[in-house]
């Protein structure tokens, strides 16, 4: 499909809506605001894989090294069909292929950097003055594609916060939070390439996934290397459908054969609560607590199903004893561990637990919170980030927009804007153009600045005229997220 029809329709004749003699066309990306409490800051990350997938390639493959008259016919009948009678032309794209190459600058900050609400993350303009149409007829595809990246990175950094900040107060193994918040998004989003995004965004925080085509992405269009570094991974588990087969009354044979024939060493993740969480807890695992205790490696267990704050950490409310114990408390009574120097209990290394249902920002805080004031170790559960996360949010969410805030009409510059007088703000634009500068660590927007100092600040070129110039590794963006 030729990628100039990813688009809304009413761009396709923005170009004769312009002035006569509009040469330039400037705007930026930015996040307006933000939804989610106590989030002033959203983390820019995915332009890279736009530029690379869409520009660079699909450009490439699908116009460019298609003949014209093929790419002309097929656009002038979608158009045509599309719009009925109308005057868009032919001509333009005609040249944009002859040319053969897209004549853009983006300009934007490093990858991996937060960066504060109404700051904009990146901007971009034309080259040459006859195609100032191409930089907002891009917003629809750039506005597509970008959001949801920036959206899960930011959202994983939040939960990295919160793990990391309970690891340092409770266990003696801080460093497994790289594990602790795992992946379990993609059956739950919009496609394959939303799966792949989202849990791209949440490599930046963790390696624990389930996406395994994230661990591609990443390698295609942020030059990972799985054989030199660990981009992400995952460890052996089961689904219902392996324990219902076994059925209720095997239960118990259906675990000891896992850890014993199937898996007799390593990690692996059983799924407890098909029928009956608190039989598996109180009578299946003590009846196999010799087989646990003698494996090299760790036998997870796995609620799936009810409240995860009273399942893991105990419901205090609970007609039963072993509800208001929860998980990781029955798990102790069962094997026993050891209390750390900060005075948290934390589980024998044979046995853990993970819970992957309906976690949020919210809910993981009171998990660990409650495993505190209950004396056990954060880093005794693992949680699973999933679709209740990662897919309950829009581009509203941060208020992403892309918009254009300058322009030049015959050679003459005009700073553009928006200020709606029904709004509340939100979409009241900057002014002209843009230069991002540094002050006490945060970024901060200074607009209708000169060409001379659009130039200099933080927005460095990232691509110009069919050439990436900044090609970013996933170590590098990583690094930078954690500052």
């Amino acid at each position: 499909m030729n990628p100039l029809l990813y688009t809304d329709g009413y761009k396709v004749d923005h170009r004769r809506q312009y002035p006569n003699q509009t040469t330039l066309v400037y705007s930026n990306w930015t996040p307006r605001k933000s939804r989610i409490e106590g989030i002033e800051k959203v983390v820019f990350f995915g332009l890279q894989y736009f530029i690379k997938k869409y520009i660079i390639e699909d450009f490439q493959e699908n116009f460019f090294n298609k003949s014209r008259e093929e790419i002309c016919k097929k656009y002038s009948r979608r158009i045509n069909n599309y719009l009925g009678e109308n005057q868009v032309g032919i001509e333009h794209i005609k040249a944009l292929h002859d040319l053969g190459y897209i004549p853009m600058v983006f300009k934007a900050l490093p990858e991996g950097v937060s960066v504060p609400i109404r700051v904009p993350m990146f901007t971009m303009y034309n080259t040459l003055p006859q195609f100032f149409w191409l930089t907002n007829y891009f917003e629809t595809l750039l506005s597509a594609t970008v959001w949801l990246p920036c959206n899960s990175a930011t959202i994983a950094k939040q939960y990295r916060m919160i793990l990391d900040k309970y690891a340092l107060e409770t266990s003696s193994v801080p460093e497994f939070v790289d594990w602790q918040g795992h992946d379990f998004s993609m059956r739950g989003m919009a496609g394959l390439e939303a799966a792949m995004m989202s849990s791209a965004g949440h490599l930046l925080s963790f390696t624990g996934t389930d996406t395994i085509p994230s661990i591609d992405f990443l390698e295609t269009y942020y030059n990972a290397d799985s054989d030199k570094e660990l981009v992400g991974g995952s460890v052996a588990a089961t689904e219902h459908s392996v324990m219902c087969m076994g059925t209720d009354e095997g239960e118990q044979d259906t675990i000891k054969r896992l850890i014993t024939d199937v898996y007799p060493n390593g990690i692996v993740s059983i799924v407890s609560d098909t029928w009956d969480l608190w039989k598996v807890l109180t009578e299946y695992l003590p009846n196999l607590k010799n087989e646990v205790l003698a494996r090299d490696g760790k036998v997870v267990i796995r609620p799936d199903s009810g409240n995860p704050v009273h399942i893991i950490c105990g419901n205090p409310n609970a007609k039963t004893a072993v509800e208001r114990k929860g998980v990781i408390e029955l798990l102790w009574e069962t094997f026993g561990g050891q209390t750390n120097e900060k005075g948290y209990k934390e589980l024998d290394s044979h046995i853990g637990a993970i819970y992957g249902d309906s976690i949020t920002l919210q809910r993981a805080e009171l998990i660990l919170e409650g495993l505190k004031q209950k004396g056990f170790a954060s880093t005794n559960v693992v949680l699973g980030i999933g679709s209740f996360t990662y897919q309950y949010n829009t581009r509203d969410t941060f208020g992403f927009a892309m918009k254009a805030t300058y322009g030049e009409v015959d050679g003459v510059g005009r700073e553009i804007f928006k200020d709606p007088i029904t709004d509340d703000g939100t979409k009241k634009s900057a002014k002209g153009l843009m230069k991002i500068v540094l002050e006490n660590g945060d970024y901060k927007l200074m607009n209708q600045v000169s060409w001379e100092e659009e130039g200099k600040g933080e927005l460095k070129e990232v691509f110009r005229d069919g050439v990436v110039l900044v090609d970013e590794q996933l170590n590098s963006i990583r690094g930078r997220l954690k500052k």
